[in-house]
């Protein structure tokens, strides 16, 4: 049990997961967030602004075009498996019981957020923790059209792995000594970016079903 929790909080790592796996297993995990349900609490953004700035260090020897355009494959691929599966699954999915790897209320989340922006929701989505995840799982849930899933699947990929991959690469190459130093900060300033409107729209969300409920009592 104990190595299972170690191997589990090496993956919540994106060092580890570059250090100690390497470049496939980076391609697994982009892969595993954007489309495996159990794949949500994995590092997604920190992840690939850590490999862009990995690659502009040397520490990933290989030319940044390939490894962007793997990313995108890797998201691409795992959009198409979380489409998949929610078409296969259908509502069903929503009477799924509750376990470790497994929320009924990003679901719901990831519904909200789907009716609010359609088909829009696999693009802006892709910079959400858990949006990201859930999403294309929802948009199968609904059958959206294959085609019109493909076109936001590609765009939604290239946008969010091109954003955060190029940022690090960048942020490397132009300040190779400083970033040691302040990449925590870039880290933190990532997360807070990311999960700042996920938590304003479950702190609303609570409030208008406490309003709710205080109106028809």
């Amino acid at each position: 049990m104990e190595q299972f929790w170690e191997h589990l909080q090496n993956l919540t790592d994106a060092r580890s997961i570059i250090s100690k796996g390497g470049f496939f297993l980076l391609l697994i995990v982009v892969f595993a967030e954007t489309g495996l349900f159990f794949g949500f609490f994995l590092p997604g953004d920190y992840l690939l602004v850590l490999a862009g700035l990995l690659c502009a260090t040397g520490v990933l020897d290989m030319h940044i075009s390939v490894l962007v355009l793997s990313l995108i494959a890797a998201g691409v691929l795992g959009n198409y498996t979380g489409y998949w599966f929610g078409y296969r699954t259908g509502p069903v999915l929503f009477k799924r019981n509750e376990s470790l790897f497994f929320k009924k209320r990003y679901v719901t989340m990831a519904e909200e957020f789907y009716a609010k922006y359609g088909g829009m929701a696999l693009v802006l989505g892709r910079f959400f923790p858990i949006i990201r995840t859930f999403a294309p799982i929802f948009a199968g849930v609904v059958k959206l059209d294959v085609k019109k899933f493909t076109l936001y699947n590609f765009i939604g990929s290239i946008m969010w792995v091109c954003t955060l991959t190029l940022t690090g690469f960048f942020l490397g190459r132009r300040y190779p000594e400083e970033i040691k130093y302040y990449l925590k900060y870039v880290v933190l300033g990532l997360i807070l970016i990311t999960t700042a409107p996920l938590i304003f729209a479950y702190i609303r969300r609570k409030f208008v079903n406490t309003e709710a409920g205080n109106e028809d009592t």
